[in-house]
C-alpha cells in the first residue's frame, strides 16, 4: 500500500482569483466546478470543458485553492512552491510576468541569493529559482518545499507514507521524488521553530485505485500521524498532521 501527493492545497479569501493567478503563473488551467478552484495542466476531464485539467493528473502535483474567511497572517508559510526556470533570461522574464500578475517581493530573511522570493496576491510565499540542472524535467513546479526541525525524521515518515523515492537525506535537508522520475521534488529543509499558526498550504495525498483509503489512514496513524479537527465535519477526506504538525489530507478516490 502507498499514497501519492496529487495537489498542493492553498487557502485563500478569494479562491477564484488566487486560482487564476496560479494558472497564469504556471501556464496551466483553472477549473472551478464547485467551491474550490483546481489548477493543473490542460487535459479535459469527462465532466468538464475540453481545456480543463485532469484530476488527478498522472504526473504533475497540481494546486487546489480553497476559499476561507481568514486572511493570511504575517507569519511565513511552512510550505511553499519553488518554480523552475531554464535560463537566466527565463528567470528574469518569469519574475517580471509574475509581478505583472499581482505577485509582490517577499523578504523571508533570504539575504543575497540567486533566486527570487515573491508572494502571491494573498501573501503566500514562493520562489523563482535560478536555472538548476536537477530541475530541468520537473515542469513549472520544481519542488514543494517544507520547513521542518528534523529533515531525517520527516524523510522517514514521508518515505513510508508515500511511494516516492528518497534521493537525499542529511541533517539539514531531505529530498524525495516520484519513483517514475517525473514531476516535482518534495523537499524538507531544516528551519528552527515549531508551528505557531494554522497551515495555509498543505499537501493532499491520494490512494491508488484498488487500495483502501481507511486502511491507508490507519497505516499513517501507525507511522506517527495524528487526526486533525479543522471543523471539517463529515467529509470524504481525512485531515491529519505529520509528526511535526504539518497538516495534510488523504483524499477519497474519484
Amino acid at each position: 500500500m502507498a499514497l501519492r501527493p496529487v495537489q498542493v492545497n492553498i487557502k485563500a479569501v478569494d479562491g477564484l482569483a488566487v486560482g487564476r493567478f496560479w494558472a497564469e503563473a504556471l501556464g496551466w488551467r483553472a477549473y472551478s466546478p464547485g467551491v474550490t478552484t483546481y489548477v493543473g495542466p490542460a487535459g479535459g476531464p469527462v465532466d468538464g470543458p475540453a481545456d480543463s485539467p485532469v484530476w488527478p493528473d498522472p504526473v504533475a502535483v497540481c494546486i487546489d485553492v480553497v476559499p476561507v474567511p481568514e486572511p493570511k497572517t504575517a507569519t511565513k508559510n511552512r510550505t511553499h512552491l519553488d518554480l523552475a526556470t531554464t535560463s537566466a533570461a527565463h528567470q528574469t522574464e518569469l519574475v517580471a510576468r509574475l509581478r505583472a500578475l499581482g505577485a509582490t517581493p517577499a523578504d523571508v530573511g533570504q539575504g543575497e541569493v540567486p533566486w527570487t522570493v515573491l508572494a502571491d496576491p494573498e501573501g503566500n510565499e514562493f520562489c523563482v529559482l535560478e536555472p538548476r540542472d536537477v530541475y530541468r524535467d520537473t515542469g513549472p513546479i520544481a519542488a514543494v518545499v517544507v520547513d521542518c526541525v528534523d529533515p531525517r525524521a520527516m524523510a522517514r515518515f514521508w518515505g513510508e507514507a508515500m511511494d516516492w523515492t528518497l534521493h537525499e537525506v542529511a541533517d539539514d535537508h531531505a529530498t524525495l521524488r516520484s519513483a517514475k522520475g517525473v514531476g516535482p521534488y518534495l523537499e524538507f529543509l531544516r528551519k528552527p521553530g515549531a508551528k505557531t499558526v494554522p497551515d495555509r498550504v498543505h499537501l493532499d495525498l491520494l490512494p491508488y485505485p484498488g487500495d483502501d483509503k481507511e486502511a491507508e489512514v490507519a497505516r499513517l496513524r501507525a507511522l506517527g500521524a495524528t487526526d486533525l479537527d479543522l471543523g471539517q465535519g463529515d467529509v470524504p477526506w481525512t485531515c491529519l498532521t505529520d509528526p511535526e504538525g504539518h497538516d495534510f489530507c488523504v483524499l477519497a478516490l474519484p
